[in-house]
């Protein structure tokens, strides 16, 4: 397989990301190979190729190895430009764009909350992450125990789930079921007939999470069956046979995703951000009435908000002013620019997702 002149990807068929990346190449048809992320290859690839402790990792078959999906899939569409995955129309790209990215950073905590506050779930996918990249010499027990405390302690307690934040943990899934499925209930991805860069924001955690972990996709069939037959369809899609156009515009049935995006996402962005500022490793945030305490502070988020404004800067004039008029109208226009961010520093060469060493998420937290 190294040898292989296909494209590689490296990660994990568990991984909430692995599964956005390998979903986009399935529709674009782009053949590819599939390697686990092993000690073996981790130890590979994040000091010779990308410098990243995280999956999954691209590598080309030209050599060159890709990591961090959003710019993964920008880059690829630069190769691959018919049909549009992000919208050619300006308006279309900034929402769709806003949308993936309250899809990816904030639906990550209760993806990994379901995954590993359960007990029914921590052994599942504790055995499975244990047999397929735990490849220590090591019985399988403990190979699975070390997993599931590392993930608990690292990416549910120490990322604000307690017993204070637990329902509202759980109650972002049950929103994000409930206003996908309005929807859905008109047509079959978020922007018409065809998936958009907003469909592979919110894929990652309800295809490998929410739609596989057996809490959390009990909740998906019986709540929201639209959303998991939606699961399927992006699965299952492919530039040659999914055909057809995008709405017009922005749809009013992303008002309520724009007022969650507002009320929790672009909430936690700034408040990550005023600490990066300050120089604060953890930091607290109210959302929506609940108080996570003690939030790792990401230097990879504060990118996520510098982006965003970016991509806002970046509209026509006409685009604009039709895009602000909406960010006000859905509550996201303040948070977006509220706080003075000085420069991330993730990315200064504009090399991503080429880029080496790019952290997603914090080295320890």
């Amino acid at each position: 397989m190294p040898d292989s002149p296909r494209p590689l990807v490296v990660g994990s068929k568990c991984s909430y990301f692995t599964g956005k990346l390998e979903a986009y190449l399935r529709y674009r048809e782009l053949p590819y190979d599939f390697q686990p992320m092993t000690p073996l290859w981790f130890n590979r690839i994040v000091p010779r190729e990308t410098g990243a402790v995280q999956m999954p990792a691209l590598r080309l078959a030209d050599g060159r190895w890709l990591t961090d999906t959003t710019p993964t899939i920008a880059w690829l569409e630069t190769q691959h430009p018919e049909p549009a995955v992000i919208p050619r129309d300006p308006l279309q790209r900034f929402f769709s764009l806003l949308l993936e990215d309250h899809g990816d950073e904030w639906l990550w905590r209760p993806a990994m909350h379901y995954r590993w506050s359960y007990a029914e779930d921590r052994r599942l996918l504790g055995d499975r992450l244990a047999k397929e990249i735990a490849t220590l010499p090591l019985p399988l027990f403990v190979r699975r125990i070390m997993i599931q405390r590392r993930q608990q302690g690292g990416y549910v307690k120490r990322d604000g789930v307690d017993r204070d934040t637990w329902a509202h943990v759980e109650g972002a899934y049950h929103r994000a079921l409930e206003q996908l499925g309005a929807v859905f209930e008109s047509r079959p991805f978020l922007l018409g007939a065809r998936p958009t860069i907003a469909d592979y924001g919110f894929f990652g955690s309800m295809f490998r999470h929410f739609g596989c972990d057996p809490t959390a996709s009990r909740i998906m069939r019986e709540e929201a069956p639209g959303v998991y037959e939606w699961v399927a369809r992006v699965w299952n899609a492919r530039v040659s046979t999914t055909r057809g156009e995008l709405v017009a515009g922005i749809p009013d049935d992303w008002g309520p995703i724009l007022r969650e995006v507002a009320e929790t996402h672009l909430e936690q962005l700034c408040a990550n951000a005023e600490a990066w500022r300050v120089g604060r490793k953890r930091f607290d945030a109210t959302i929506q009435g609940v108080r996570y305490g003690r939030l790792p502070t990401s230097r990879y988020r504060v990118w996520c908000l510098e982006r965003l404004r970016s991509e806002f800067e970046a509209l026509p004039d006409d685009s604009a002013g039709v895009a602000r008029t909406l960010l006000e109208k859905h509550g996201c226009w303040e948070p977006l620019f509220r706080s003075d961010v000085p420069p991330s520093g993730h990315d200064p060469e504009g090399a991503a997702p080429f880029g080496s060493g790019l952290r997603v998420f914090p080295a320890r937290i």
